[in-house]
């Protein structure tokens, strides 16, 4: 299932989660196997958790979150970060959102180190920062509305479903496939619930200053205004006709 949108409107454009979204598929495309850059860029700018324990490929702490291994795993990441990222930026402003989206990815980096120290295998990818925006937009919208689409062979189904399900679900997958994976396995578990761990305890202070407990009880935690209302589908229905 993938979250395609949410019913939680911006009051502003958010330029800077599409800035996000354009530098990090400007980084795969020059990433590609088939660009010159591509060994030196993958060696330099991955994190490297056991070269990193040492004292060294530091940089990989920051720029691993532009990194993507492949094209699924860059249009996953970039739509989780369409979805929930122009509320916080809406929230915190944009200086404070590209805080919290650089301290949320550090976060989830030194989660997947101190699961495992020692490691070689290079990390990439955005999905532990924006897992810390997933774990803010928890905590202040936790009954917004977001459209999951249903992929099961050849059924697909939109629902509506409330935040705190959907991220609730996906935080829970992560801790599960955490304790039982070897962390070789591919991806890095620990590191998405680090990320969001830290997104739900740096929004803190912010969802304090609205009220805490009082903003959910104005808002039953809903958005603060008119949710979005998405039109049906205007393709007309052919009923079956009856031959007498």
């Amino acid at each position: 299932m993938f979250p395609i949108r949410d019913h939680n409107p911006a009051a502003g454009r958010p330029y800077l989660t599409w800035a996000i979204i354009a530098a990090n598929v400007v980084m795969y495309l020059l990433t590609l196997p088939v660009g010159q850059h591509y060994p030196q860029l993958w060696e330099e700018l991955a994190l490297y958790p056991g070269a990193v324990t040492q004292g060294y490929y530091l940089q990989g702490l920051v720029t691993h979150m532009f990194l993507h291994a492949g094209l699924m795993h860059l249009a996953g990441n970039m739509l989780f970060l369409w979805v929930f990222g122009d509320n916080l930026e809406d929230q915190l402003g944009r200086l404070g959102f590209a805080l919290f989206y650089l301290l949320g990815g550090l976060a989830a980096a030194a989660a997947q180190i101190a699961a495992d120290p020692g490691s070689a295998v290079p990390m990439v990818g955005a999905s532990g920062a924006i897992a810390g925006v997933m774990g803010g937009y928890l905590l202040l919208f936790p009954r917004a509305r977001v459209d999951v689409l249903f992929i099961f062979i050849i059924f697909f189904k939109v629902i509506p479903i409330p935040a705190w399900v959907v991220l609730g679900f996906w935080f829970g997958i992560q801790l599960l496939n955490g304790v039982a994976t070897d962390q070789g396995a591919g991806v890095a578990y620990w590191a998405h619930a680090g990320g969001f761990a830290a997104g739900v305890g740096m929004m803190l202070p912010h969802w304090l200053k609205r009220g805490g407990r009082a903003f959910w009880s104005r808002t039953l935690g809903h958005p603060p205004h008119p949710e979005t209302v998405y039109r049906r589908s205007t393709i007309p229905v052919v009923t079956r006709r009856k031959r007498f």
